[in-house]
């Protein structure tokens, strides 16, 4: 506790309680007791619907779903962004991870039908990341990539949202390849396809590029209150 002792000396307060997670590759920071944690599990809210979007069915499981096989990613692989940007950058990925981060609690929805509440992802939100690279006025749309190929496209307004991360840790552990660690994005207020696995790069757009699901059927904008699977 902050105060002084008898002698009229300053006793500083004692530093925040975190808890550290260690791995070969890099420390996994996640928030303590007395850490914070921002929870985005209201954004249903914004949208004028009920935390479980129609046609959706709660599940505590996390089923693996991808366009193929999980592909082989080196152990620090680079991740890039490049395109309408004052800055471009290409870091390892431990490189990356020294941008500020935080830990979310939000809700996933798959476009399959199934939803898992209070999902814990930490990593870098794509705002610090647009400031971070410096987005110029002309920006309109982002395109994710992937290493097996994948990319999907969301409007920057969207990307710019609260929520929208690029994760490298779920529930307290590095995210597993299956998952599309080391390096995913996520999007709370859309379909799971729209937060890429395995991510590579990122590239910020004047006009808008339909990704893998987009060109074949999906929709472009993947609202799950209003069920947007389909174009």
């Amino acid at each position: 506790m902050k105060g002084r002792n008898r002698n009229n000396i300053r006793i500083p307060s004692p530093l925040p309680l975190i808890t550290v997670l260690v791995t070969e590759r890099q420390p996994y920071l996640f928030a303590g007791p007395s850490g914070r944690m921002r929870d985005v599990t209201d954004i249903h809210e914004s949208f004028g619907g009920d935390r479980l979007p129609p046609g959706q069915r709660e599940t505590d499981r996390f089923p693996v779903l991808s366009k193929g096989e999980t592909p082989s990613i080196p152990t620090d692989p680079t991740v890039e962004v490049w395109g309408a940007v004052e800055t471009t950058l290409t870091r390892p990925l431990s490189e990356f991870m020294e941008l500020e981060s935080e830990t979310q609690k939000q809700d996933f929805h798959c476009v399959t039908g199934w939803s898992r509440f209070d999902c814990v992802f930490r990593g870098v939100p794509f705002s610090t990341l647009a400031d971070h690279v410096g987005v110029r006025n002309d920006a309109a749309h982002v395109l994710f990539h992937a290493h097996d190929g994948y990319t999907t496209d969301l409007p920057l307004s969207d990307c710019l949202r609260e929520g929208v991360l690029l994760a490298w840790a779920f529930d307290g552990e590095p995210l597993q390849a299956d998952h599309g660690g080391p390096l995913r994005v996520v999007t709370p207020h859309k379909y799971a396809y729209k937060g890429a696995k395995w991510l590579s790069g990122v590239e910020i757009l004047t006009d808008p590029e339909r990704g893998y699901w987009e060109k074949r059927g999906y929709s472009t904008d993947a609202n799950p209150w209003d069920e947007a699977r389909y174009a």
